[in-house]
């Protein structure tokens, strides 16, 4: 549950998690404060590039229902990200087995699961940037050393995420049912992830 003052703005938020990335800026996690942030991600979860987000319909008030009920659970977190200090993006974590997800694998201990959601780029788009997000991202969920493996479920017709998500090392699971959608599972063990970055420390990269 979200504790910050109700005013604070994202960029005055004590951060959950931040790192420094050389040639890209600092990426800070803060959590969402629907009061606050509801205007800012109905601008974002209803524009057509957002579709399978699903909530392209949906006026100010059920953003502000929705992550206002997200805010009250324990086993359900939603952050913005920010990059140096401009939100940029939408993260959402939850335990399976307190998901609608979990009714339909079979959830190992350890499973954690993730929303990704980019906001809508000023001026286009530059090479490297989700990925660079996507790097910082992973690095906070497996800085808990009880997460072993991370859960996704995208949509079935979202090819993009779908190819982003096998780029970064997940492995794709089977299709399943959920509310609203037909769903993709994918997988990313902390075994491939320990393993690309140490690849990714011999060779001078960075994942």
């Amino acid at each position: 549950m979200t504790t910050e003052p109700r005013a604070a703005s994202p960029a005055q938020r004590r951060a959950v998690f931040e790192r420094t990335v050389d040639g890209f800026g600092t990426v800070r996690l803060v959590p969402v404060v629907p009061e606050a942030d509801a205007g800012l991600i109905h601008g974002w979860v209803t524009q057509e590039r957002a579709r399978f987000w699903g909530m392209l319909d949906a006026d100010r008030d059920r953003v502000l229902e929705i992550y206002g009920y997200l805010d009250g659970l324990s086993t359900h977190h939603a952050y913005l990200v920010l990059r140096d200090g401009r939100p940029v993006a939408l993260f959402q974590t939850y335990e399976p087995e307190h998901d609608p997800v979990g009714e339909r694998y079979e959830v190992r201990p350890g499973d954690f699961g993730v929303h990704f959601l980019v906001g809508p780029a000023e001026g286009g788009r530059e090479p490297g940037f989700t990925g660079t997000l996507c790097a910082v991202l992973l690095e906070f969920v497996f800085a808990d050393p009880g997460r072993k493996r991370i859960v996704a479920e995208p949509d079935v017709r979202n090819e993009k995420m779908i190819t982003r998500l096998l780029r970064t090392g997940f492995e794709l699971g089977p299709e399943i049912d959920l509310p609203g959608k037909r769903a993709r599972l994918c997988f990313f063990r902390r075994e491939t992830y320990e393993a690309l970055r140490a690849e990714s420390a011999a060779t001078g990269g960075a994942h």
